[in-house]
């Protein structure tokens, strides 16, 4: 594990931050490596509102999608909200249909179905609003590319609005309205948005139109945040508004849908976190194992029973996926040993039988283990598909671009890809994408890095700067939660290995002329003998808050700890 301290922000900056804003130089350093350097920047940081959101009218397309939308209601005429079956897209439909069907009946939903029909706007969804006398398709988290579809439904005499927040192609689809702030031609101040952020500001755009309020949208929040922590998309300036808002809605008064999937849970508060590893995972796990209507099932539901009857659907298709994922990675790993590959530069593994909706968790796991880019195959119809997974700083897209020749096709961003391939090109490939690996990832991407914010002892961690530290929640893609390294530690007589099978690590910590902390330290048993017998060590840990027993007390979350050379 490489140990990398973040760079010293500029001190004149810090300076004038910690002098502005009335608080000691390692909460203003904080800050500025965040790009907050003004009173103001800190304000619209520590205290966000939603009257900060953007006017949607400055997004592309936006008066053309009201006006559209507008008159399908007025002419009576039926509208379809599609979108993809992953949390992102079926927080997006879930949004949208819920807030129209308020005001207007005529409103169906589609999700894809992952095997049937993949990934984005599909012939057969088209198909089905012809058949259902449907005359226009919203689109969310995809279509941007969808230009054939487009097409398609034209000469069936069906418009399309495009609600994306993908970047689009050499051309744009002949849709009506395209709200994407990834298009070249639009100006609109904030492109970092998730599918479901872009139909947050259709509701707004359509409520301004109707003389609502941004208060009559708060309700629907907790979907944006739910979609905003699954997608990894950046915590800054418009996601990080909605995603504190939707967070209280969450904490506050939840829909039914989330009520029913967290009202087993001992904590009282849900961070994004929770919602990242509690909420969407069930939600993903709709799609992946069974169809992503059962999650928009749940979400559009408003009578608490159905909800929950809805909810132990899904707890029982993640429960499969939580099984599916472990046998599988368990058997990849066999591979690997099998044919000798724990060395290689690349992670390229296939079995027929492997569950398509699990593989990029697969994938994800087996990095855990073998530190590299990773793909995991399966078979699909009489082709092979995969998921990439890939680490820290390495373009596994610009990867599989250099295997194109062996790919009848790919997609996806420098981190995730999918492809197919035909079985025959599977050895061909594996062997190209091995030697384009080796011959491009830098060395020092082949270990794991932890980024440390700021070198700290621990008699600088006290009430004031914890209750700052919250406030820069949520955390997220470029306001992560900051990781500090501490020296000279010793833990003072309470190691231990923790877990079923002795995987986790828990100390109380200490240093000269410090109070103790507890220290909990995830798949870190490996370690316990840095710490035992009173030795010093060096740690890098993240701070939070432990919640047992209706308690609640600091604890340090442990990322790695060294021995004293």
């Amino acid at each position: 594990m490489r140990w990398n301290l973040k760079p010293k922000p500029d001190s004149e900056k810090v300076k004038s931050l910690q002098n502005s804003l009335s608080v000691d130089e390692l909460t203003a350093t904080l800050l500025v490596q965040r790009g907050i350097e003004t009173f103001e920047e800190a304000r619209q940081f520590f205290r966000p509102k939603l009257e900060d959101l953007h006017d949607p009218y400055l997004m592309k397309d936006m008066d053309k999608a009201v006006a559209r939308i507008e008159k399908a209601i007025k002419q009576q005429e039926n509208i379809l909200v599609f979108g993809d079956y992953d949390v992102d897209g079926t927080t997006a439909v879930s949004l949208v249909s819920s807030y129209l069907r308020t005001y207007y009946p005529n409103v169906d939903t589609y999700i894809p179905d992952r095997y049937d029909e993949g990934y984005g706007v599909s012939f057969k969804g088209i198909d089905y609003a012809e058949d259902n006398g449907i005359t226009l398709i919203i689109a969310l988290d995809c279509g941007i590319k969808s230009i054939d579809h487009v097409a398609y439904a034209t000469e069936k005499g069906i418009d399309f609005i495009i609600c994306d927040h993908h970047r689009p192609g050499n051309s744009l689809p002949e849709a009506v309205a395209i709200l994407d702030p990834k298009r070249d031609d639009c100006t609109y101040p904030y492109d970092e948005l998730c599918g479901c952020g872009i139909g947050f500001k259709l509701l707004q755009a359509l409520a301004q139109n109707r003389n609502q309020t941004i208060q009559d949208l708060v309700p629907y929040l907790d979907l944006v945040a739910t979609a905003i922590g699954a997608d990894i998309v950046p915590m800054t300036g418009e996601n990080r508004i909605l995603a504190k808002f939707g967070l209280e809605v969450i904490n506050v008064d939840p829909r039914p849908g989330f009520k029913a999937i967290t009202q087993n849970l001992k904590k009282k508060q849900l961070t994004i976190s929770d919602v990242v590893f509690i909420i969407a995972p069930r939600i993903n796990a709709a799609g992946r194992i069974k169809h992503g209507n059962y999650a928009v099932q749940l979400l559009t539901e408003f009578g608490i029973e159905e909800a929950e009857a809805f909810a132990k659907e899904i707890e029982i298709f993640n429960a499969n996926r939580k099984d599916l994922d472990k046998q599988i990675t368990l058997q990849a790993l066999t591979q690997i040993i099998d044919n000798q590959e724990e060395n290689r530069f690349s992670t390229v593994v296939y079995q027929e039988d492997w569950h398509k909706g699990v593989i990029g968790i697969v994938a994800s796991r087996l990095i855990e283990t073998y530190y590299r880019p990773t793909l995991v195959f399966t078979k699909s119809g009489d082709k092979l598909a995969a998921s990439a997974r890939s680490v820290k700083d390495f373009d596994v897209y610009n990867a599989l671009e250099a295997c194109s020749e062996y790919l009848l096709q790919f997609g996806g961003h420098m981190y995730a890809a999918g492809l197919t391939l035909e079985e025959t090109q599977f050895e061909n490939f594996k062997n190209q994408f091995e030697k384009v690996v080796s011959e491009t990832i830098a060395e020092e991407l082949r270990t794991p890095e932890i980024l440390i914010d700021a070198e700290i002892d621990l008699i600088d961690i006290n009430e004031k700067f914890i209750r700052i530290l919250k406030q820069f929640e949520p955390f997220g893609p470029m306001n992560m939660t900051p990781i500090f390294l501490t020296k000279d530690l010793i833990d003072t007589g309470y190691a231990k290995k923790i877990g079923s099978d002795e995987e986790h690590l828990r100390l109380f910590v200490k240093q000269e002329n410090s109070e103790g902390f507890g220290a909990i330290g995830f798949k870190m048993g490996n370690k316990f003998d840095i710490a035992k017998e009173r030795q010093l060590f060096d740690a890098v840990y993240s701070i939070e808050e432990n919640e047992f027993n209706g308690n609640v007390s600091l604890q340090l979350r442990l990322r790695d700890i060294k021995g004293k050379e």
